[in-house]
């Protein structure tokens, strides 16, 4: 199973509900020395911008496997600024906000940047 499609599976589950930092996290989990199980608890708190509106669960996943996975801080600050330059944001609220204005229900806003974060990890 590829990381797009175990990040699919995973937002696609109905009896447990993985956060976007969540998604993120349990579909790099091996590669960052972690059980499924250790990398769901690591990102529990990290859903909708910390539980805030803060920054994006899913760049948060994507910078924590980066960093467990020993890429350079440069490269994880290229990862964020990528991010930035597509999306203009960073914060889980102001993206919401964003999608909701365009008329993109907020599961497929979610899933789309788990989806694209996955993508850019490789």
């Amino acid at each position: 199973m590829t990381h797009l499609e175990k990040a699919r599976a995973l937002r696609a589950c109905t009896d447990k509900h993985f956060n976007c930092c969540q998604s993120v996290l349990v579909t790099f989990a091996k590669e960052m020395g972690l059980t499924e199980e250790q990398a769901c608890d690591l990102g529990a708190n990290f859903g909708s911008g910390m539980r805030c509106g803060s920054v994006c669960g899913a760049l948060t996943g994507a910078l924590m496997v980066l960093g467990m996975t020993h890429y350079p801080p440069e490269e994880a600050d290229s990862f964020r600024r990528q991010f930035l330059e597509e999306h203009r944001e960073i914060s889980c609220a102001a993206l919401l906000k964003k999608s909701h204005d365009a008329g993109i229900p907020r599961k497929e806003h979610c899933d789309g940047l788990v989806f694209e974060v996955v993508q850019m990890l490789g």
